[in-house]
């Protein structure tokens, strides 16, 4: 039986890194995890006992495709709350993680062959999906003094027929400004092409908070998820705003993809929301290994990396090494043991001078996985 073309991706790199690192672990040696882009920590715990008590009230079925109302209108609210905006529910899709609202997104707004523009380094399964869908993605180059974000100028030139935006950005950990997101918004709107804004690390910042596109336009897809700042990846469960106009369409895509998303994850989702005493400190602990090797990284020769103003990444800068960062993060993991991920999952094109270091995890594993690359680069790496 043959495979299709739109199955031909990439794999997703980190993941295997994870199974390596995985391996060595059942082989018995301890691994300092800093490739996974995920909290250390687990769902507010207020937000698991209120669900655990729902859960044993009843039977949790089938919701709506476009999510609970009362999480969609809790989600408008945070809208007002952080960023000013004053957001109609209606405009609010809940979804099944960041990643079905990309699929939701790509589908209602593009036909085959359509080009989508997204700046490198980017999150990988940007390019695969729009691949699987038989949509064309457009690497843009950036640079490190343009903060690896992609600029009107480069998006002017391109031709898009739509373009992904990511602030705080994986793997850069890089954000827009205000004026950036609306210079990007008019040349889209300009060309008459979607704008897409991934706004999943909001609320992991660490100077001036992130911007909503959503501040800066109506025309926009906005796309969020509850895994980062709300600690909840494992229950893949996300949101996205669209458009007045777009509501029915993503609502037909929704119901025949997805059905809804998971019933106790929008009742966990929304509890969440509440829980902000906890999941700062969350954030302050992520400032905290943030310091650490912001701090390490120079003493050990990694001079270059991308400002890092949000998100919990560095992305830094192993040109000088001499070793693409493929085969670097492996040798790091069997000499080093710490999981790191090449840059080459981020940008095909000049990811193999970068690794990305994730720094989610506890801090007493931050500062071990800080030690050990010392040690590791200061001998000759």
């Amino acid at each position: 039986m043959r495979n299709s073309r739109r199955s031909d991706v990439d794999p997703f790199i980190v993941m295997d890194v994870m199974e390596a690192a995985r391996a060595a672990e059942a082989a018995g040696r301890d691994i300092v995890h800093m490739e996974i882009g995920q909290p250390g920590t687990g769902a507010p715990a207020e937000a698991r006992a209120r669900l655990a008590a729902e859960l044993e009230a009843g039977p949790l079925g089938y919701t709506v495709a476009l999510g609970l109302p009362e999480l969609r209108a809790r989600i408008a609210r945070h809208y007002g709350d952080w960023y000013g905006v004053d957001l109609d529910p209606s405009r609010v899709v809940v979804t099944s993680g960041a990643s079905g609202a990309f699929l939701l997104a790509f589908s209602a707004l593009f036909d085959t062959d359509a080009r989508v523009g997204l700046g490198y380094p980017c999150y990988p399964s940007y390019r695969q999906i729009l691949k699987a869908l038989d949509l064309v993605p457009v690497g843009l180059s950036t640079t490190l003094e343009g903060r690896l974000q992609p600029t009107a100028a480069t998006v002017a030139e391109a031709a898009l027929d739509g373009l992904i935006v990511a602030s705080p950005g994986n793997p850069s950990g890089t954000m827009l400004g205000r004026d950036d997101l609306a210079a990007l918004s008019e040349v889209m709107t300009g060309q008459g092409g979607a704008f897409i804004s991934d706004e999943i690390y909001h609320g992991l910042s660490y100077g001036d908070r992130a911007v909503s596109a959503l501040e800066v336009t109506d025309d926009v897809y906005v796309i969020n998820s509850f895994s980062k700042y709300f600690s909840m990846t494992g229950w893949r469960i996300g949101w996205m705003v669209v458009p007045e106009a777009h509501v029915r369409t993503v609502e037909r895509l929704a119901q025949n993809m997805f059905i809804c998303s998971s019933h106790a994850a929008q009742r966990l989702a929304f509890h969440a929301m509440d829980c902000g005493g906890e999941l700062d400190a969350n954030v302050a602990a992520y400032r905290r290994n943030r310091q650490i090797l912001l701090e390490a990284l120079p003493k050990m020769g990694l001079t270059r990396t991308a400002p890092a103003d949000g998100a919990f990444y560095i992305y830094a800068d192993v040109s000088h090494v001499g070793e693409d960062s493929l085969a670097l993060s492996r040798r790091i993991l069997d000499a080093a043991g710490v999981a790191v991920t090449p840059g080459l999952d981020f940008d095909p094109q000049a990811g193999g001078d970068w690794l990305r270091l994730s720094y989610a995890g506890p801090t007493s594993a931050i500062q071990e996985g800080a030690a050990r690359l010392a040690r590791f680069f200061g001998g000759g790496a």
